[in-house]
């Protein structure tokens, strides 16, 4: 007889999440905890299984989340593809899909969100690109946090800055969960794995590969080229691509995310957005 298939349980509201997770939480299991936006790939799929090797439950989390989206066309072509992303957290051996809807998360229509105070952490690229979105993204954070209450929680890399603030929030409000990040996946060519991709035209996703290249680049050129010639460098290779357009590219340093100034000696990161065609694409290096 084959073995059976792993089924993962479907909760949509935070009673039937207490009821399916309550027995661990009294046996005083861990519980990890991984929240999505669904479009799974396997960069999703990679913190299931690091989760699923660290904790006796996992629980994935799909929520587009409206109030991190400060562009309603966009939040409207995010995807959606449910059913597949039910597949691939049974093929990953993850427990249980929490699903809520709007609703759920923001009872009686009130979308009012966390004001919060990251010091400079949200006034930097994403931040100043996506005014509103951080405070969308905690807010969301928040609730999802308190509904799963997990002992270990898993976001990845290639948001370095959202892993900033979420570490940041945790940090501040002593909340006792570990926050912990996990490398970018990315698919054969160098590109970041983002279920943003799935939204790109074969020509837009071909072109995509210079951003990835382009980092790779820069992780060459650092120590041997100043940082003004680096952000030369990749100014000219999106002017040269002509089509794609460069929202922001920044050195900053990795803990305060501020401009790397190269007056304290600690680790680096390279941080970059680009418009491929109408979507925007995020991508990062640590150097």
């Amino acid at each position: 007889m084959l073995p059976k298939p792993h089924s993962v349980k479907v909760a949509q509201t935070i009673p039937e999440l207490d009821k399916i997770l309550d027995p661990y939480r009294q046996k005083q299991q861990n519980v990890g905890f991984v929240p999505t936006m669904g479009a799974l790939h396997e960069g999703h799929i990679s913190l299931i299984k690091q989760a699923k090797a660290e904790n006796e439950v996992v629980v994935c989390s799909i929520f587009v989340n409206p109030t991190q989206f400060n562009d309603p066309a966009d939040l409207k072509r995010y995807p959606r593809p449910v059913e597949e992303d039910k597949q691939m957290l049974e093929a990953a051996g993850c427990d249980v899909l929490f699903l809520p809807t709007v609703e759920v998360m923001y009872p009686k229509g009130d979308f009012t969100t966390l004001n919060e105070d990251f010091g400079m952490l949200d006034k930097v690229m994403e931040g100043a690109s996506r005014p509103g979105h951080f405070a969308g993204m905690i807010t969301v954070v928040n609730k999802l946090l308190l509904a799963v209450k997990p002992i270990n929680a898993y976001f990845g890399q290639k948001d370095f800055q959202q892993l900033a603030i979420v570490k940041h929030f945790i940090a501040k409000h002593v909340i006792p969960i570990n926050i912990i990040g996990c490398p970018i996946v990315r698919e054969p060519d160098g590109l970041a794995m983002s279920s943003r991709n799935r939204l790109l035209s074969p020509d837009e996703r071909k072109r995509a590969v210079l951003i990835s290249q382009t980092l790779f680049k820069v992780k060459e050129m650092w120590g041997k080229s100043s940082v003004a010639d680096i952000k030369d460098f990749v100014q000219n290779e999106f002017v040269k691509d002509g089509y794609m357009k460069l929202d922001y590219f920044e050195i900053s340093y990795s803990d305060t995310l501020q401009p790397f100034d190269g007056k304290r000696n600690a680790q680096a990161v390279a941080c970059i957005a680009v418009f491929d065609g109408k979507v925007r694409l995020i991508d990062n290096i640590l150097l």
